[in-house]
């Protein structure tokens, strides 16, 4: 097997498996062994890269990276002085009756059990909320720094500091790894919302230039998504709603790119390759987010998510009542991404002058002047309102501000257009 091949498989394996082998170790070790851990799994995936390029990858390989890991983790449970250091919880398993303790913990159900251990430690109130974001995207999701810089739009710099401040309160302070209950954990299940958020956001529009789509993040995001929706005490309208969004939009994959990669608008998609049971799974979970007294925004996004998922065709879509749903979240949320996304709702019902007007409003607008999409945006409505010169400057300057290769490809079909 080629050494790219194989480095390829480590890649899949890190994003996959590092977040839960972390979250198992930390359990064990201790959130003050919290740098240990990552150097015990990072050493698994590099003994991974090193041994399947001789001997082949195996047959199972996310249990050989289990099994060296945990053989790492007993050969430094072998230094006494170490495991006097790991706490009661190591102590109460080494005097268990169990031969090997340490096996019961890579169970499916102690797995999750210590993932959601994680995410809310990590999203622990003592810690600002940046490096909460920032330390379970790396501990837990298997983000590197730039990706995390870009998903939380600052510099790798920044993401590092707050990544050091995170593990210097965990060694000075006395943070349980645990699932919190009553008002400490609704504090932090917001936080809890926002990274899974962010992780699919991620997946959905990749900062990756080469690739549009990566579904295994998005898939990442919902499955802690369900982790958090099976536990009795996270399982709340937000939650539920969240859920919903991830899924309307995950349903929508298969028909986001052409053949060669490039990337369809909604109105160009092939609506026979939407996964009609993943819409079902989001108007399930959207109906179970409605259990509450208020409205969140993760309702109202999910509620237009779903608008879109159930139209019968694009030029059947309920624009009038999209556009009520985000007029309601600016109030709630404002945002101008959001009001960025009304104004092209305005375009559809009233015209794409209209649209560029609602444009101009946007609060915040200079923010978004390194954002392709806005000028993509402003690009599509002058070529609909005739004025192909404005378009194809439009179209260009977007070119400029995405190095998405899919986008690109778009943005020059777009300009082809413009200049007929």
């Amino acid at each position: 097997m080629s050494d790219a091949v194989v480095h390829g498989l480590v890649d899949h394996f890190f994003r996959h498996e590092s977040g839960r082998l972390q979250a198992v170790l930390t359990r064990v070790f201790g959130l003050h062994n919290l740098e240990l851990v990552e150097d015990v799994v990072q050493a698994a995936l590099l003994q991974a890269l090193e041994s399947w390029k001789i001997q082949g990858v195996p047959s199972d390989p996310a249990a050989w990276v289990y099994r060296v890991a945990r053989n790492k983790v007993l050969d430094v449970f072998r230094h006494q002085t170490v495991a006097d250091r790991l706490g009661p919880e190591w102590a109460s398993l080494r005097e268990a009756a169990e031969p090997n303790p340490i096996d019961r913990l890579f169970l499916p159900t102690e797995v999750a059990d210590s993932q959601l251990r994680m995410i809310f430690t990590c999203c622990h109130p003592e810690l600002p909320e940046e490096s909460q974001i920032a330390l379970t995207l790396k501990t837990l999701c298997g983000f590197n720094v730039e990706e995390i810089a870009r998903a939380l739009l600052t510099s790798e710099a920044n993401v590092k500091k707050r990544i050091a401040r995170a593990k210097r309160k965990f060694l000075e302070t006395t943070i349980e790894f645990e699932v919190p209950a009553g008002e400490s954990l609704k504090v932090r299940l917001d936080s809890v919302h926002t990274v899974i958020y962010l992780l699919f956001n991620e997946g959905y529009s990749s900062s990756q230039p080469y690739e549009l789509i990566r579904k295994d993040l998005c898939g990442e995001a919902i499955r802690l998504g369900l982790l958090l929706f099976d536990h009795p005490a996270c399982r709340n309208v937000d939650t539920a709603a969240l859920l919903a969004l991830m899924l309307f939009h995950a349903a929508r994959f298969d028909a986001r790119l052409d053949p060669d990669g490039g990337m369809l608008l909604l109105e160009e998609q092939d609506r026979s390759k939407w996964d009609q049971e993943l819409i079902a799974r989001g108007v399930y979970y959207l109906s179970e987010s409605a259990s509450g007294q208020e409205i969140s925004r993760y309702q109202l996004e999910a509620a237009i998510a779903s608008q879109h998922s159930l139209a019968p065709s694009f030029r059947e879509t309920d624009w009038d009542l999209i556009l009520a749903l985000y007029n309601r979240l600016i109030r709630m949320c404002p945002s101008p991404v959001h009001e960025l996304n009304r104004a092209i709702v305005v375009a559809q019902i009233s015209g794409p002058d209209a649209g560029i007007d609602a444009i101009r409003s946007i609060d915040g607008l200079p923010t978004l002047q390194d954002y392709h999409l806005l000028h993509a945006t402003l690009g599509e409505l002058h070529h609909r309102a005739g004025r192909q010169s404005e378009a194809r400057n439009c179209f260009n300057t977007a070119l400029q501000y995405t190095s998405s290769p899919s986008e690109q490809r778009l943005l020059q079909r777009k300009l082809q257009t413009a200049t007929l």
